[in-house]
């Protein structure tokens, strides 16, 4: 046994090896920045063309990992792996992953249909999957929401799609639903008055459509009043308090008494009935 040609023949498989290896390195590294040379090319494309973010990411991840899945099965025919046999293998994996995760592909699925119906897009503040808040972001198999308290919730997709959306800034405006409770002996008609005057002052409520203020309701306590103005979604919570301060001081000023729950309780004598109003005290 010649023990210098195996070393010899050993020293030039590994040198090819090597190179191959290297090679196949050098490869990787040009064709990452090839790849993301071009994807930012695209981007700024499909900027131009003013077409949706939301849809920019969405085709520049697909089309991203479409090109790494190229380049690796180019670095594998580089090394004489048969490409045929392993893009038949990739196949049959596929589907393995396919079955085992379904949930993951239902997700990959809604999140394309969100993209091509569009019932929100990023900064649109929605109700969806039972989660409110602004949307920040509609990924491949998941979408961001940004809830009213600042909490980040990643909901999936597939959720999303499957359950009622409500898109609050689908229409250029939205209402806000309060009630403001009244005293038996108040007149009605002037609380009616007063509020819709006072509500019409506050800043950013719409006078197209002016505010609504009706009688929506009657208990123990006297009507309940249903205090309806408008205004743009992103003044919402604005509208909302100021419009519960204005309920307090357009009544405190006009000296309307605390509204009571008031019972009538009846009692038989032999001289008769007599009708007691206990205070509200006494009552348990």
């Amino acid at each position: 046994m010649d023990f210098r040609q195996i070393s010899q023949v050993a020293s030039q498989l590994l040198t090819q090896f090597g190179l191959k290896i290297l090679g196949a390195i050098a490869l990787w590294l040009i064709a990452q920045r090839l790849i993301d040379f071009g994807l930012k090319l695209l981007r700024r494309a499909f900027r131009s063309q003013q077409v949706e973010p939301t849809l920019i990411n969405y085709l520049l991840n697909i089309i991203g990992v479409t090109l790494r899945i190229v380049l690796i099965v180019a670095i594998l025919g580089f090394f004489g792996i048969e490409t045929t046999s392993f893009a038949a293998l990739l196949a049959a994996a596929g589907v393995a992953i396919g079955a085992a995760w379904g949930g993951l592909l239902a997700n990959f699925a809604a999140g394309a249909f969100l993209i091509i119906f569009r019932p929100f897009k990023v900064g649109d503040f929605i109700t969806a999957a039972g989660v409110t808040g602004t949307v920040t972001e509609i990924g491949l198999f998941t979408s961001n929401i940004n809830t009213p308290d600042n909490v980040l919730t990643i909901v999936a997709n597939n959720k999303i799609f499957a359950d009622n959306i409500q898109n609050f800034s689908a229409n250029p405006y939205r209402r806000v639903d309060l009630l403001a409770q009244l005293h038996h002996d108040v007149e009605h008609n002037q609380a009616i008055t007063l509020l819709k005057a006072k509500i019409s002052q506050i800043p950013n409520v719409l006078q197209n459509p002016a505010p609504d203020v009706e009688i929506l309701d009657f208990n123990l306590a006297g009507p309940v009043l249903a205090v309806r103005p408008y205004c743009h979604n992103d003044h919402y919570w604005q509208v909302y308090f100021d419009t519960n301060k204005t309920i307090r001081e357009t009544f405190g000023e006009a000296g309307y008494p605390v509204p009571e729950y008031r019972y009538t309780i009846s009692t038989s004598t032999g001289n008769g009935i007599t009708t007691v109003i206990p205070p509200l005290s006494e009552i348990t």
